[in-house]
């Protein structure tokens, strides 16, 4: 069989499969990490540009501002529109695997916050939707120093993944109570005191419970106020069970007590790998080499 026959081989061959090196390794590290000095002031400079972005949005609008300054809102909107273009092509262009990226979620945000522009020149009304682009504060804000919080951040994610059976056997059990609940109160209230299906009584049970209370829906009766006072104290209760499963979850959790970064494995596009990390720790990919800000 020959080399080209391969598909791995074949696959290799291509350079967006091939490991990071060049002026492809300088922007992946400058773009998507943020332990250097030209990282950070990227993520800086990006910072800016979305808020900027957003509030240009959303002063566009405010009608009287809108018929003052339309015009420059909209230039405004172009530039920052091609900025952000830009930078998801360069993003694409220095990752080991587009379309990995592409289908990831900051991939999507990415997209979206840029494809607004672009289609309100068709459909004028879709141009409020470039608001998405505050989702992407989410990845630049690690910038301030989050980075430290990393390890405490993958040991909630942990300890919610280990709770996440009991969570749903808990939920299951408010989900029994409060239909049997609502049912009940279907019964003993009925139409004429508002209740006017289980459906809407289960509605009742889930407010009631939840302690959120709306008050459009509340018991008449003797018998329903007491089944009332019952459920709100059980929600009470039921408050503090998730918490409790995730805080046992989490005192049990040690698995990432190392030093984390920004580093990110450019085949799965994952965070929060120590500085001595020679390969992914989710994918096994090899990491480029660790560039710290000093």
């Amino acid at each position: 069989m020959s080399a080209t026959s391969n598909p791995r081989q074949s696959s290799q061959k291509d350079i967006l499969g091939k490991p990071l090196n060049g002026w492809r390794l300088t922007f992946y590290t400058v773009i998507f990490e943020a332990d250097t000095r030209a990282g950070k002031a990227f993520d800086v400079t990006l910072l800016l540009l979305i808020l900027a972005s957003v509030s240009v949005v959303m002063a566009d609008s405010v009608a009287e501002l809108h018929a003052r300054h339309g015009t420059t809102f909209r230039a405004l909107e172009l530039i920052f529109t091609a900025i952000f273009t830009v930078e998801y092509l360069l993003r694409l262009a220095c990752v080991q695997y587009p379309g990995r990226y592409a289908r990831s979620f900051f991939g999507v945000v990415d997209l979206l916050s840029v494809l607004p522009t672009y289609l309100a020149f068709l459909f004028p009304g879709l141009h409020a939707l470039i608001d998405v682009r505050v989702l992407r504060l989410l990845r630049v804000f690690r910038i301030f120093g989050l980075s430290a919080y990393v390890n405490e951040y993958r040991s909630l994610v942990l300890a919610i993944r280990h709770s996440a059976r009991k969570i749903l056997i808990f939920l299951s059990f408010v989900l029994i109570v409060t239909v049997v609940m609502g049912t009940v109160m279907y019964v003993v209230e009925g139409p004429e005191n508002r209740f006017t299906s289980i459906p809407t009584s289960i509605y009742w049970a889930v407010t009631t419970m939840t302690t959120v209370g709306y008050g459009d829906i509340s018991p008449v009766t003797t018998t329903g106020r007491f089944i009332a006072t019952v459920m709100m104290l059980l929600g009470w209760g039921t408050l503090a069970v998730p918490t409790g499963i995730v805080t046992v979850e989490m005192s049990q959790v040690g698995a990432w007590r190392k030093t984390a970064t920004t580093r990110t494995c450019p085949a799965c596009l994952s965070e929060g790998h120590p500085p001595d990390a020679g390969f992914c720790m989710h994918c096994g990919a090899t990491l480029p080499a660790y560039r710290s800000e000093e």
